[in-house]
């Protein structure tokens, strides 16, 4: 007899939670009895599988078992989900490939059930209708790929430096490096959804030496600990292929109560390939969903050749006491270093503003879009480097801030600016953005004054950090189509107005912002044939270097 502890995500407020969980929902009981082989619920509400000792030899002989092998009926009618549990838990256990059944339609109703993946999963061609009308748990992912390792707590580490290469210990082998000091609040955020920040936060990679991999480095000083574990990074690599998911959403009350029924990846070294996602029965309410894909407390996460969907926006009253749009995401990246999304898309136009952006993210370092059609990229609170190319990015474009280096090529952005930076976290990139050969459509081609690099900043508000604009920025072979643009236009401006209230020295920032020092611009075109200026504030940006080849 064996039982199996499910870990869960809890996705309150925009922040991810990691904690296990105790309901007797999530337990799993595999027995080999004289008995046929089938899955139940006991009366405690606990999983329990038995497995005929002759299919117990001819699974293990073959390698892998099918859904339909633990009664699952596949008839898009009778709720699948303790089979499909059922299936993965006994796989799980002897490390057997998961395959779903051709042509099956695996209904799963609001059942409180998570189907934990330990091995190599093909879904194929099978249907799996999520139907979120009447769930017991929000908060309950539908599919958790899981590790077996389990984190550990570090001793003897009672501070850290950025850019610190090396850690004190000596570990089993590469792991992930989680610190926090909640002696300190980081990202307090400003406007319709302020708040009072998060406790300092970082996650890093080391080898079994504490070497620290300096593509993804400590982004923060830490003169004080107050928690630090260490997560063994799984090295095979766990493959989950095809599977065409359709989510019926939620009629909930729209306020931010997220629903996370989705697949939940807390494994590294993973890789979603084929895989499809739809949504059906959007109506005039519903609860913001934390991203069917959410990714978290991992590193080395592939996503390719998937096709996913914008959720429909609703509106809620915000922290500031005034209506504001809920961010509503279909992916969501959470403490989770080098995420790639390779030839990735998504099934409703990419330029509805009917639709939120698709992406949101926190605390993630080494981000990839390449060959994508998406809404847009995010990165909330912080991403240290990020890419995207070969991409075009509809109507919310690229969001971000963070650190490092920010790379845009051989890419078309129709946002309303070319690189948006957060104004609700400080309009903050310490760092330098790489922009080159790439088209850049402003509003979408909306009648609207282009400027490449948007923001806001007023210098009164302490956002838990110095704010920075990037200190370098090069721009190369950049098409401009301003040809849709308001009378009285003076050609496309570098940075928008960041500051209006700033226009001489009279202005007082309690916390100064660190200007750009200096942008490389060449090749640049405009429809409209204006010239690329500096900005509408010129005093704000008068010390900015501007060197045109």
């Amino acid at each position: 007899m064996k039982g199996v502890l499910l870990w869960f995500s809890l996705l309150s407020g925009g922040m991810v939670a990691l904690g296990q969980s105790e309901s007797p929902k999530d337990k799993v009981i595999i027995t080999s009895l004289d008995q046929k082989t089938q899955v139940r619920t006991n009366e405690k509400g606990e999983l329990q599988v038995n497995v005929a000792q002759k299919d117990v030899r001819t699974y293990k002989s073959r390698g892998w078992v099918r859904y339909s092998d633990f009664g699952a009926r596949g008839d898009g009618k009778t709720d699948d989900i303790d089979a499909i549990a059922g299936s993965h838990a006994f796989a799980n256990q002897y490390g057997l490939l998961v395959k779903a059944d051709e042509g099956a339609s695996y209904y799963i109703g609001g059942k409180e059930r998570t189907a934990v993946i330990r091995t190599n999963t093909d879904f194929g061609t099978a249907a799996f209708i999520i139907d979120d009308t009447e769930v017991q748990n929000r908060n309950a992912p539908v599919f958790l790929v899981s590790s077996s390792l389990q984190p550990f707590e570090l001793k003897g580490i009672s501070t850290l430096k950025r850019n610190q290469e090396k850690i004190d210990a000596s570990l089993p082998g590469p792991c992930l490096i989680t610190v926090t000091n909640s002696h300190v609040r980081r990202y307090i955020r400003f406007g319709l959804n302020q708040n009072n920040g998060a406790a300092q936060t970082d996650i890093f990679m080391v080898d079994k030496r504490g070497k620290v991999d300096m593509n993804a480095p400590i982004i923060w000083d830490f003169g004080q600990i107050t928690n630090i574990s260490a997560l063994p990074i799984d090295e095979k690599p766990l493959t989950i292929k095809g599977g065409r998911f359709t989510t019926i959403a939620n009629k909930a009350e729209s306020k931010y109560t997220y629903y996370s029924r989705n697949i939940a990846i807390k494994r590294s070294n993973v890789v979603i390939d084929g895989l499809e996602h739809r949504i059906t029965g959007e109506g005039d309410q519903g609860a913001p969903y934390g991203g069917f894909l959410n990714i978290g407390d991992c590193a080395y996460v592939t996503v390719r050749n998937t096709i996913l969907t914008g959720h429909k926006t609703y509106s809620t009253i915000g922290a500031a006491g005034k209506p504001v749009t809920m961010g509503t995401y279909d992916i969501s990246a959470n403490r989770a270093l080098n995420v790639s999304f390779i030839n990735c898309s998504q099934t409703n136009d990419i330029n509805d503003r009917m639709y939120w952006g698709i992406l949101g993210s926190n605390y993630c370092k080494n981000m990839l879009y390449d060959s994508c059609v998406f809404s847009r990229f995010d990165a909330h609170m912080g991403v240290a480097n990020a890419t995207i190319r070969n991409s075009t990015l509809g109507h919310m474009g690229i969001n971000a801030i963070g650190s490092g280096t920010l790379t845009v090529e051989n890419s078309i952005i129709r946002g309303n600016t070319l690189v948006n930076l957060r104004s609700d976290y400080g309009s903050t990139w310490q760092g330098t953005f790489v922009i080159r050969n790439c088209k850049f459509i402003p509003a979408g081609g909306r009648p609207s004054t282009a400027s490449l690099i948007g923001g806001s900043y007023s210098g009164q508000h302490n956002f838990g950090y110095t704010a920075y604009m990037p200190e370098r920025i090069i721009i190369e072979n950049l098409e401009i189509d301003d040809s849709n643009h308001p009378e009285n236009y003076k050609g496309p401006a570098i940075f928008s107005n960041f500051n209006p209230d700033m226009t001489d020295d009279s202005y007082k920032e309690q916390f100064p912002y660190v200007i750009t020092k200096e942008v490389t611009i060449r090749n640049v075109t405009t429809a409209s044939g204006k010239p690329l200026r500096i900005s509408d504030n010129a005093f704000m940006f008068r010390n900015v270097k501007v060197n045109v080849k």
